[in-house]
């Protein structure tokens, strides 16, 4: 248990710090004072959740508490929001990335500040209806244990919802999607780059500072998957 909450607290520090970092970085730099950066900004709020809350809670959990029912299934769903928080944060970011390749000259007019608002509201709304589902009745009560018990993750959510709902809804497809949306830009970016006619050697800066910038997102895309999908993997597992 020792070894668990000091990894939990590192990783907790480590996320949270790094992306306040991020954050500061986005305010001070007016270059990255785009529609972008918005989304960026709502997947490190995001992440900063999980450092400041759900590690915590994890490791509340992990301790099996003892603690009314329903209170134990609010802090188990609260890693379910925030996680596909930040799985809509990716999603949208690939979005706008596509956008931004596959339609240059009208991207500044789809992608208005006011829809990139109402893209983020979306985000967290969906994730926070998602999330909360097992509150609803998608879980573990049965007549009379709805009281105080020790609070273990498997004791109150289903593994069904953590399966159907959780994996193959909001977490496999989005990243399929996510996948699709980066290899079409890359091969955007390639077919322009390789042109070579004068019109495309006026946007070569504009391709290359894209293709930057997509290899850096799919970075943080892998880095997510490798990270979640095992957990998945190893509930699906349990599950079938």
């Amino acid at each position: 248990d020792g070894i668990y909450i000091g990894t939990e607290c590192l990783v907790a520090l480590f996320a949270t710090v790094g992306n306040i970092l991020v954050i500061w970085v986005v305010k001070l730099n007016s270059a990255f004072q785009n529609m972008t950066l918005y989304f960026i900004v709502s997947l490190a709020l995001a992440d900063i959740a999980v450092g400041v809350l759900v590690m915590p809670l994890a490791i509340v959990v992990s301790l099996g508490v003892r603690v009314h029912f329903y209170a134990c299934l609010f802090m188990c769903c609260l890693m379910v929001v925030f996680t596909n928080a930040s799985i809509l944060s990716l999603l949208a970011i690939a979005i706008d990335r596509y956008l931004r390749v596959k339609l240059p000259t009208r991207y500044k007019v789809i992608t208005t500040e006011r829809r990139v608002w109402w893209a983020l509201g979306l985000c967290w709304t969906v994730s926070l209806l998602a999330g909360l589902v097992p509150m609803f009745g998608w879980n573990k009560t049965q007549p009379g244990n709805a009281d105080f018990l020790s609070c273990q993750f498997t004791t109150v959510m289903r593994m069904d919802y953590m399966v159907y709902f959780g994996f193959f809804t909001w977490t496999l497809v989005p990243l399929l999607v996510m996948c699709v949306l980066y290899v079409e830009i890359f091969y955007i970016i390639r077919t322009k780059l390789s042109q070579g006619t004068t019109s495309v050697r006026g946007t070569g800066g504009f391709y290359g500072q894209e293709f930057r910038t997509a290899k850096s997102l799919a970075l943080v895309l892998f880095l997510f998957a490798i990270s979640w999908l095992p957990l998945c993997i190893i509930n699906c597992i349990s599950y079938f």
